[in-house]
């Protein structure tokens, strides 16, 4: 089942012009087009962008570390749909350099998101040290003030 940009874009609670811009810069992949050349999206572009707005939403992510993790979430996205059609055709061993290699994958999407979330307690912590020294203030100025 296929999907035109309206559709999409209420779905994912984007404009049709951010879709056509993530296009534009490899967030994601050209959509199929029917022959008249409209735009038709499957259910995993769906599910790609809600993927993409999500880490752009929560987690704050730029515009280029989309891409690193749009990256990160494509490759992963292959490596299993491999591993899974070819699991039982492989040997032990190259099971385990698949399995290995999606870890690595995964690793790697964990340690952009552990970066981004080491960024905001940063930002958290400088904003409760400055809370402590605000109400040690007020503290200090209301006992100065009861005397």
């Amino acid at each position: 089942m296929f999907f035109k940009i309206d559709e999409v874009a209420r779905e994912c609670g984007l404009t049709k012009r951010t879709i056509r811009y993530y296009e534009e810069i490899g967030l994601l992949p050209p959509p199929q087009r029917s022959d008249g050349g409209i735009r038709l999206y499957s259910q995993n572009d769906i599910d790609l962008l809600k993927k993409i707005v999500s880490a752009r939403e929560v987690l704050g992510f730029s515009l280029q570390e989309l891409q690193q993790y749009v990256k990160y979430a494509e490759a992963l996205r292959g490596q299993r749909q491999a591993y899974m059609e070819k699991m039982n055709q492989l040997s032990p061993d190259e099971r385990t350099d698949k399995l290995t290699e999606i870890d690595r994958t995964v690793s790697e999407q964990l340690a952009l998101m552990e970066q981004k979330i080491e960024n905001i307690r940063g930002f958290q912590e400088d904003l409760e040290q400055f809370q402590k020294m605000v109400r040690d203030a007020l503290t200090k100025l209301q006992q100065d003030g009861n005397q």
